[in-house]
Parts: structure tokens; sequence; C-alpha cells
């Protein structure tokens, strides 16, 4: 061997392991996100456009006047098939948002020029990867001037749910629309008489109906492809429609349509309108077929009344990050404080509401559990409301999604409710009004 071929044959190595160090540090060629679908949820109260995909993606966004428009510029991305059915998912009728223009603005930028029917308040974020969801990322169009639905019912007479949406795809009949009826008038207490034949003092009972799920969250999806969130929302109006034809009555529903509303909002909106009542209506779910029965449950201070309510409850709560709530505009420091006003007698009157209701409900389908349940429901936690959750039915089970879709099981359970509500009332007359700010 030649003196130095040693070092001159360590040199070349060491040479070619650089190379093959910088050809594996060196940045790969960058790929572009992939949109995996796209989904529009209009209501009155605002429009949600969501495009899920396989990472998190960045926008920016700006609006332009005259005429009104939102755009969205996203970065790391190409125009694909799926990206341009947007362009389709808006519907004639939503309350904002007239057309989607849709291209690629300049490489792996796309550009999204939503065209307005209103000034909007629009809201952009993201959510992480949760349940079925891969990434998403959410545009919220709120009209400038926020919408109120008690004032719009108020002025016009007519109810938001009245107004048509295209329907969602489900195996449910559409419900018949009802008819607009003048707006009720709230009845004054009439002034104390010292004649025993005085008449009783009457006046308006508002009651808070929450169709549970909504929008991104489609609750529990039971084996014939039903999903809870449809059929709740069928279950309420009707139960809506019975509630109005009683006298001195009136409703609220926390949403009308198919979209999601936040836990702590449906609270709000409750607590608003200053309901004598709330009840959430869902459609259980197990990990078991074989589970069934209607359950109605209560709001706890102290536990769980059973490990099966427990794990509901959680289930129930996780609402938020299925829906998708934008953390950043949360006031999370509010939400708290109002979810940690219940109180003692507020139970003691949802558990007497609950008793009436799972009384009358079981005369229509098996119960689940012989007495109202309690656990830590988010959506129970109005301070001053009695408020129950219903489970109407599990939808996991065949024969018990068979019953939650089909009409005349709907209208039992819906005229159940409402007997129960009565026999509450018949036993606990409402007072005046005595509510905390």
């Amino acid at each position: 061997m030649k003196p130095g071929s040693t070092a001159a044959t360590r040199r070349t190595v060491l040479k070619a392991g650089s190379t093959l160090l910088l050809s594996l540090i060196a940045p790969a060629p960058s790929f572009a996100a992939q949109i995996l679908a796209v989904r529009v949820w209009p209501s009155q109260e605002y429009t949600r456009v969501t495009l899920e995909n396989d990472s998190d993606l960045k926008a920016t966004h700006f609006l332009v006047q005259n005429p009104n428009r939102l755009v969205v510029d996203i970065e790391g991305l190409e125009l694909n098939p799926t990206l341009k059915e947007l362009i389709a998912k808006i519907q004639s009728n939503d309350p904002y948002i007239s057309q989607v223009r849709v291209g690629q603005n300049r490489p792996s930028v796309v550009r999204l020029v939503f065209d307005l029917k209103a000034e909007v308040r629009p809201q952009v974020f993201t959510l992480a990867p949760v349940g079925e969801y891969k990434h998403r990322l959410v545009f919220d169009l709120y009209p400038a001037r926020e919408y109120d639905p008690i004032a719009a019912l108020i002025e016009s007479g007519e109810r938001p749910e009245d107004r048509p949406f295209d329907a969602p795809a489900t195996s449910i009949d559409t419900l018949p629309q009802i008819k607009p009826e003048p707006p009720l008038a709230k009845v004054e207490p009439k002034p104390e008489s010292h004649s025993n034949n005085a008449p009783a003092m009457t006046r308006m009972i508002t009651i808070a109906i929450d169709p549970g799920h909504g929008g991104e969250d489609p609750g529990a999806v039971g084996s014939g492809g039903n999903y809870e969130k449809n059929i709740v929302l069928a279950i309420a109006k009707r139960l809506k429609a019975k509630i109005e034809q009683q006298p001195n009555m009136r409703v609220m529903l926390t949403r009308d349509a198919d979209y999601f509303v936040p836990l702590h909002v449906r609270v709000q909106k409750a607590r608003r309108v200053q309901a004598d009542l709330f009840m959430s209506i869902h459609a259980d779910a197990f990990v078991l077929p074989s589970a069934r029965g209607s359950s109605v449950f209560a709001l706890s201070e102290k536990g769980a009344s059973s490990t099966a309510a427990r794990w509901l409850a959680n289930k129930e709560n996780s609402a938020d990050l299925i829906g998708g709530i934008n953390i950043k505009n949360h006031d999370r420091q509010l939400a708290s404080v109002l979810l940690d006003l219940s109180t003692t007698a507020q139970i003691s009157d949802s558990m007497k509401l609950g008793k009436a209701i799972l009384g009358e409900i079981g005369g229509i389908n098996r119960l689940h559990k012989g007495a109202v349940e309690q656990a830590g429901f988010a959506v129970l936690k109005a301070p001053d409301i009695p408020s129950v959750l219903i489970e109407t039915a599990f939808i996991s089970n065949p024969e018990e999604e068979a019953k939650l879709t089909d009409n005349a099981y709907q209208d039992q359970m819906a005229e159940a409710v409402m007997s129960g509500i009565r026999k509450y009332f018949a036993k606990n007359p409402p007072l005046s009004k005595n509510r905390m700010t």
C-alpha cells in the first residue's frame, strides 16, 4: 500500500458519507394538503363552512364592500375536485352567502371568495382532529347585527323554524310545515283582590326545548344510518307544536335547523327568554346494541347516580369538541361562572319535572331505569330553570331505531312529554318571575 493511501481512502469515504448525509437532511419537496370533505350549515343565527383536510391549514381573510364579499386565502393547498364541490353546496336560501368562487390564486395558495347577502362578522379558526374528523378549517359567518330569534318572532309573527332550508339527508319523513300564527301576547299578572272569588293569577309560560347535537355534531348514528341530530329535531318540533296549542304557553327552540349550538349557548338562550322549563331531547347510544329503553336525567351536585349516567354525561359534554367551538372567541370564564351556579332548588324542581315526564314516557316505551337519574350534564346547569335531559330511546338498538324514525312513535313521545309538563305544572304552578341577574 502506498504511503498516504489510507488517508486518501478515508477522505473519499468521508466525502461520500457527507454527500449521503446531505441528501438525507435536504428538504424533500413539499406536498400540498388534501381537502377531504366540504360542508355548509346555514341558519338564521350564522352560516358555518367547514373544510376537512389531512393537515393543519393556515388561512388569512379580509372583507370587501360594495358589494360585500369575504375573501379567504388558504396556504399550502392546491385546487382539487373536492374543494370545487363547495360551489354547489351553497343553498339559494342561505341567509348570508349568495355564492362562492374557488380558484388557484398563486402556487400553493387557494382563494375562496364568498359573495355575501349582508354584512357579516366572520370568525375563521381551525379544529384539531377529534372522533371521526381529521383537521378542520372553519368559517363562521355571523350577521353584523346579532340575530335575535325572540325579537324576530315578536316582530313578524313568524316562527324561525318555519323558514325553509334544504332538508339534510335523512330517512325521516319531512314534517308538515306549521302555518305561522300571530305572536302570543304575554299575560300580565292581575291585581290582587280581597274577594274570595278573585280569578287566579295567570302569566305566559316559556318552555325551552333543546334538540341535541346538530351541524358538525351528528350525535349517535344508528345501524340503519339515521342521525340522532335529525331525529331529535323532528321530535322537538312535534313537541313545540303541542305546547303551543296550550293556553298561555310559548316555546323557544335552541336550534331550529341542522346547525351546531355550543352547550353553554343553549343554556344562555334559555335564560335570555326567562324560560320556566328546559328540556334537552336526545336519542341514546351504547356500545352494546342490546341496550334499550327511555330515560330522564337531571343535574347532580354530588356525582352521578350510576356509572352509566356518568358515562353518558361525559359523552354528551364532549359535544363542543365534535361540533367545534372557536376557543379564541369563547369566554370560558363567563361560561364557568354560569355553569357553577346550579342550586339545590333547581335540582329539586328538575327531579319533580323528570319524574312527571318519566311516568308518562313509561306508557309508550320500556324504561331503561325506573327512576330519574342524575349526572353532571353541562347543558342542565341553568341555575334558575328546572332542566331535564330526555333520552327518547336507544338509537344503537335496531328495534328502537326503527321506532325513533316512525312518525307515530315520534308523535307519541312528544305527547307523553307534553302530558308530563301538564302534570308538573298541576302540582307546581308557575309563580311570579324572580330571576337571577
